[in-house]
């Protein structure tokens, strides 16, 4: 167990050791920037298990808040458009109607694409090659724009494809040189190394939920959303500790890495960022941050950008944005304080992320 020194890293520290001692948590980290400068960094664990500040964490859904950052970079140096249909770059794409769908729909999840293949033998081998070809022969659920469904594990392959296409490299390359690369990221990967193995922790299923009542009858099942997470990757932890799939670029659902990775990348979004090193400009992050919604009636819950959810205020949403995972990881910016978090945790679910969250907005004045 560790912190660095500042109130807010005890702080935290404290809450962390507290929630592994009580048995609530296993291993999790947090790390925090304010104004480019990282205030927290702390960690805790069983005393059995090896884990410090740059042990690999598996963060699922975390992972698409940074792989559109990486689009962002691109579309800054005019490789690619927001608003162009992702047939330009694609053209196999544009089969059942889809040549109308554009980059933008992609990032904000109303492209109509969000349903996995039925079965897992339908992608066996190659899975970036057999999701690809599977999404341009695909038909959309509705036209573009018209609805929202959120593309849980498919937006790996409609932004990573077009992005590809238009810069040639394998769209898990381009994170790792236009993020991870210039911040000197080293703990970050989609697509992990063969080496980097054993430094991962595993995600840990969640502790039984006692009640003293029996609980209300689950809603009714969200038939577009089983298609999205099909049965056979689910239980979600039980997929993303399989070694194919730590070994596959999926950049929408198995990300891996640590808490200061994660909040060292949302902390160059803002300001002078970090270390001298800003990764968009003013521009490009007001642009996608802007709630893509408020001015029109798209069906379908959460306030999105452009990779980004919004997590603002109803009159600024866009000051507060960032992307968090299944189980509790997640990482954000505020841009009202220049506050960056990341928060990577092994077993699923729990409040300990809120708790943590909640807690450094009060040390730093920023609740």
């Amino acid at each position: 167990m560790h912190s660095t020194p500042g109130a807010a890293s005890a702080k935290i520290q404290r809450m962390l050791d507290q929630a592994v001692s009580n048995g609530s948590e296993s291993a999790v980290q947090v790390a925090a920037y304010l104004g480019g400068e990282m205030i927290v960094d702390a960690w805790a664990a069983p005393k059995s298990r090896a884990v410090d500040g740059r042990t690999l964490f598996p963060f699922f859904s975390t992972g698409k808040g940074i792989a559109a950052t990486a689009v962002h970079r691109l579309v800054e140096r005019g490789v690619l458009s927001w608003d162009d249909p992702i047939a330009r770059y694609w053209p196999e794409f544009a089969a059942q109607g889809k040549g109308g769908i554009t980059l933008r729909h992609a990032l904000n999840h109303t492209a109509g694409l969000p349903m996995m293949p039925e079965t897992r033998e339908m992608i066996r081998g190659d899975v970036w090659g057999a999701m690809c070809a599977y999404l341009a022969a695909a038909a959309p659920l509705h036209q573009p724009g018209a609805r929202r469904h959120y593309h849980a594990i498919t937006y790996s392959w409609l932004v990573g494809e077009t992005a590809r296409r238009a810069d040639g490299r394998d769209f898990c390359r381009i994170i790792a040189e236009e993020v991870c690369r210039p911040l000197g990221i080293d703990t970050l990967f989609f697509g992990m190394p063969a080496g980097m193995r054993p430094r991962c922790v595993d995600a840990e299923k969640a502790l039984p939920v006692e009640t003293p009542q029996p609980p209300a009858p689950p809603p009714p099942p969200d038939p577009v959303a089983q298609r999205a997470i099909p049965a056979w990757v689910c239980p979600l932890e039980d997929w993303i500790n399989r070694d194919d799939v730590r070994r596959a670029c999926i950049p929408a659902s198995n990300g891996f890495g640590n808490a200061r990775a994660i909040a060292r990348h949302y902390a160059a979004l803002m300001g002078n960022g970090v270390d001298g090193v800003r990764l968009l400009a003013d521009a490009t992050i007001a642009a996608a941050t802007r709630w893509e919604d408020a001015d029109a009636a798209v069906q379908g819950a959460g306030r999105w950008g452009l990779g980004y959810g919004l997590q603002g205020p109803d009159n600024a949403p866009g000051v507060v944005f960032g992307h968090g995972g299944y189980g509790g990881s997640t990482g954000f910016a505020d841009a009202r304080y220049g506050l960056a978090v990341g928060i990577v945790k092994s077993r699923m679910f729990g409040t300990l992320t809120d708790q943590v969250i909640e807690a450094i907005r009060r040390c730093v004045g920023a609740a």
